[in-house]
Order: C-alpha cells, then structure tokens, then sequence
C-alpha cells in the first residue's frame, strides 16, 4: 500500500508508492544531450577565458585556476536598486527582478563533475561559494542567495563544462521562508532544532544513512519526494553557510562528491541538482543550513504539477542501503 509522508521542512505531503517502480518505464534515467552542438569552444575551458566576463574570483596558484566565478551572460537577475512592488490593477504586481546572477566553475576539467572533484578542489569549491555568499550580503538590497549545480538536460544545465550558479535575490522565496516557518514551529513543540533531531533519530534507526562522519550525516530522509534523494546535514547548528568552519566546509564538499558517487555507482549517470539552503542573509532566526541532493530518475507528470505532492517510488529505507553498499563496494 502507498504511504503518505509529511515533509516537516516545508510542510507538504509526499507519498511513497514502491509499486508504481513495477510500471513501464516507471524507473527510467533519461540521458539526453546538455548542448546540441559542441563545435564551439567550450567558454569555460582554460584557454577561453576571454568567452566569460571578467572573473569575479579566480582560485588557483602558478597562474592556473582551479575556480573560477564569473557573471552569468544571460542573468535572471541583475542590476542593483530596491525592491519596489508596482500594482497595476488590482490582479497585475511587479517588481524589477534586481540582482546578481553568477557562475561557479567546478573545475578546468571539462569532465569533472562534482562527483569527480579530489578531495583538495571539493573543498576549494565550497570555499568559494562561502566567499560569494559574503560578499552577496554586503549588499543590502540582496536578501537571499540561491547556490545551485545542475547536472544533465533534464536537471536544466545548458553547457556540458560542470558548473554551479549563484543567485543573489531581492526578497526570501517561499521555499525558504516555509522552511524557517517550520523550524520556528518544530522548536516550538519539541523545543530542539528540526535537523538536529532529524540527526538524532535518523542515527538511532540507521534505516536512512548512507554516511556519517564526526562533522555530517547524509541521509534518504524519511520524506523523501524523488528516488535516492539525499539530504547532507552538517552535524554543528549553524544558520549560515557562509559562518560554518572551514573544515565543516571541507568536509561537506567531499561528503557531496561521495554521494554523487554512490549515487552514479547505484543507478548510473542520471541528472541531477544541487541545491544548498542556507538562513537569508543578516537573519538570526532558528535555521540549520543543509544541501538537497535531487536526481532526475523520474519525470513528475500532471498529479505532481498541479497537487505539489511528489509521488516516490523508491521508499528511502530502500535507497539508502543501495547507496552504502555501492559506496562499500567501491
């Protein structure tokens, strides 16, 4: 039979529906091409540097890069200014989409995703987005900053070269703003951290982990809405990525790098996104930041559009264990 799950993070119902895995083509990774055509030089190989805008950071030693933050050509946001809400009747609201929209290059490898990235470049990497981060809220009119990677066509990445992005927003988007109502709501009746306690429990039944260090947890959480999914949970509280320790730091990266790992070990190269959520900048709320690990192993259809419900059909009991093992084995 089919389950229901609340998702204490946002509030929303998943269901976990194993039976639907038995359906044709219910469980099929989809890989199409990122770029049609590849007979252009690729704009974030080193030798191209002058494809990008000028690079905003630049991590490396000897005159060779490792990193690199560039401006997004193409930005959904941009521009500097208020957030100033127009009404234009009395069902038509806008506001200038102002703010920043930048590029983290992983690696000069052009095939070396983060599943790929040593040890040293993990680490390097997070480095960086806790830089942008703090410049990013130096800024007063940028509430929030989005850190995504996409992975694969159908995870919307647009340029094989693996890459992230970081998008510096004028206001918290509802996301965000549900998930620090729920923290708010989870002290307040069980009087401890959301993710704390997630930390707990989900190392006394062992069911969901797929690794545990003395830093992380990373774990199928129990609500999961996508087969596989993972959560990477530092084990110190802290709101903001940007003030976590540099080792802490480290150690996430190389935990991400391992569970993209286990994940191409268990189920192959499916797509996937990266999607770190971190306090908005300047709150001093209760929050804990993490990173969602998201695969795209399944399309959602109309139920999933027009309800918001996810329907998973690998239960995460069944997921976790499948990615240790592919970790043990490798």
């Amino acid at each position: 039979m089919s389950q229901l799950r609340l998702n204490p993070l946002n509030g929303r119902w998943v269901t976990i529906a194993v039976g639907r895995a038995a359906r044709p083509g219910g469980f099929a990774p989809r890989r199409l091409p990122v770029q049609t055509s590849d007979d252009r030089p690729c704009p974030f190989c080193p030798g191209n540097e002058e494809a990008t805008a000028p690079a905003l950071e630049t991590y490396g030693r000897d005159g060779q890069w490792s990193v690199r933050v560039v401006p997004n050509l193409y930005p959904a946001f941009s521009g500097r200014g208020p957030f100033t809400v127009t009404e234009l009747g009395s069902i038509f609201t806008e506001a200038p989409a102002v703010g920043i929209h930048e590029v983290l290059v992983l690696s000069p490898d052009h095939h070396a995703g983060w599943g790929a990235l040593s040890d040293k470049q993990a680490g390097l990497v997070m480095a960086a987005i806790r830089d942008r981060l703090e410049d990013h809220a130096r800024l007063s009119d940028i509430r929030y900053t989005q850190t995504i990677v996409n992975h694969g066509r159908e995870a919307g990445a647009s340029v094989e070269h693996p890459h992230g992005q970081l998008l510096g927003i004028p206001f918290v988007p509802d996301e965000l703003a549900a998930e620090q109502e729920q923290f708010v709501g989870f002290a307040a009746h069980h009087g401890t951290c959301l993710l704390c306690e997630t930390i707990a429990v989900e190392e006394h039944e062992h069911h969901r982990i797929v690794a545990a260090t003395d830093r992380l947890v990373v774990v199928c959480p129990y609500w999961s809405g996508v087969p596989y999914e993972m959560l990477v949970l530092p084990r110190r509280h802290e709101p903001h990525l940007a003030h976590s320790s540099p080792a802490d730091l480290v150690a996430v990266g190389r935990a991400l790098r391992d569970a993209l790992a286990d994940l191409d070990a268990a189920v192959g190269d499916v797509a996937y996104n990266l999607v770190f959520h971190t306090a908005p900048h300047h709150d001093r709320g209760l929050y804990h930041w993490h990173v969602h690990v998201l695969p795209h192993i399944t399309s959602q259809a109309g139920f999933e559009e027009g309800t918001g419900v996810m329907i998973n059909i690998v239960a995460p009991e069944q997921a976790a264990p499948q990615l240790a093992a592919a970790r043990r084995r490798g």
